[in-house]
């Protein structure tokens, strides 16, 4: 059985939040041991505020990094069929040549930092031509509708509540793209993060399926 996806509780956890979103979407509530939930929380919230205080920062890229080698071991041990991977830099990118669009439309998901007021992490859950499908798991309380449309400029951010166990957002490629300080935008090259995650039973590889190939 599958839980529908869930928001952080405090201004700071959207890192272990939206790692453990991604794991609830890619495996049934049934197959998720708790040592990886509880490991979760263990090594995200490192960051320190300017004033001492554990976890206020948020998360940090070396942890998120720490994590998905963690996975990769903890699948190794057979506990649980998941396969990760962290990329960085110019890999971190939305476009038909993405490693994250790839991963996408393989059955992957993909846990992104982007730009949300400030740094912030977010799961992307599906990908059409021109959109990303993802869960924020930054709760709004007024986006009251079903489906609320908010338009900039740069195009428009569908709002979704109605699709709980996939997505809460469709956001066209071209937020992504931008190294400004703007909304889901993925920042300078420099500093752009990912980890990209897949259910090894579930991914769509040029041996399971002809449908891989594009």
């Amino acid at each position: 059985m599958k839980n529908p996806l869930h928001y952080q509780l405090s201004e700071y956890d959207c890192g272990p939040t939206s790692m453990l979103n991604a794991l609830s979407f890619l495996f049934e509530r049934e197959e998720i041991p708790p040592e990886v939930i509880r490991n979760i929380m263990l090594y995200t919230l490192d960051c320190y505020s300017n004033e001492g205080h554990p976890g206020k920062s948020g998360t940090s890229p070396m942890a998120m990094m720490f994590l998905s080698n963690w996975l990769n071991r903890f699948r190794q041990i057979r506990q649980l069929d998941v396969k990760s991977e962290y990329i960085t830099g110019e890999q971190v990118f939305i476009g038909n040549s993405s490693r994250i669009n790839d991963a996408l439309k393989r059955n992957g998901v993909v846990v992104v930092r982007l730009f949300y007021d400030v740094a912030h992490y977010a799961l992307l859950t599906g990908v059409d031509e021109k959109n990303i499908y993802m869960f924020d798991p930054y709760y709004e309380e007024e986006f009251g509708d079903d489906i609320y449309t908010h338009f900039l400029p740069e195009g428009d951010v569908k709002l979704v509540l109605n699709q709980p166990l996939k997505y809460n957002r469709i956001v066209p490629f071209g937020y992504f793209n931008r190294e400004q300080d703007l909304l889901y935008a993925l920042g300078k090259f420099e500093n752009r993060e990912a980890v990209i995650l897949y259910n090894k039973r579930t991914e769509k590889t040029p041996e399971k399926t002809i449908e891989y190939f594009i």
